[in-house]
């Protein structure tokens, strides 16, 4: 199981109900949320739904969550942006009428744990909505975790 903490801006990955390792997370820049374009992080119970970028290589581009030939050398005005990198872990929210259903749809809405091309923001809010990491992390993480598994997340 994963718990996320907003205030704290971590992430902690629970084996057998005893903390394993704790990461530290770029959460939303924008309020909590799970509506629909607010941009915010999603609070409540979800599972790790779907898994992308096994046997990339670390600091891949991900776009429309195909990789790229691109790696985190991106153009400048990319740079900008916060890109999705190196894994994918996809959303879906568990608690119907929260994070789950029209409007509030985390897996609709493409929520993911990914790496990024921002790892100097690492540990403050920023991202548009997502769990941004680490990209050696995020690897790490992937190998650890599986579809199915339990994500937490709370503004605490």
């Amino acid at each position: 199981m994963l718990i996320v903490s907003i205030a704290s801006q971590e992430m902690a990955l629970l084996v057998e109900g005893e903390i394993e390792k704790i990461y530290p997370i770029s959460t939303s820049k924008n309020p909590p949320s799970c509506v629909e374009n607010s941009f915010g992080t999603p609070l409540g119970l979800h599972q790790l739904a779907d898994f992308i970028g096994a046997g990339e290589p670390e600091g891949t581009v991900f776009h429309g969550r195909k990789p790229t030939k691109h790696f985190l050398e991106y153009s400048k005005e990319a740079q900008l942006s916060n890109l999705i990198t190196s894994r994918i872990i996809r959303i879906r929210g568990l608690e119907p009428g929260r994070n789950s259903g029209d409007g509030q749809d985390s897996y609709d809405r493409y929520v993911y744990i990914h790496g990024t091309n921002h790892e100097n923001r690492i540990g403050e809010p920023f991202s548009g909505g997502c769990i941004e990491m680490l990209n050696a992390q995020v690897v790490e993480l992937y190998k650890e975790v599986q579809p199915g598994d339990l994500l937490a997340i709370s503004a605490d």
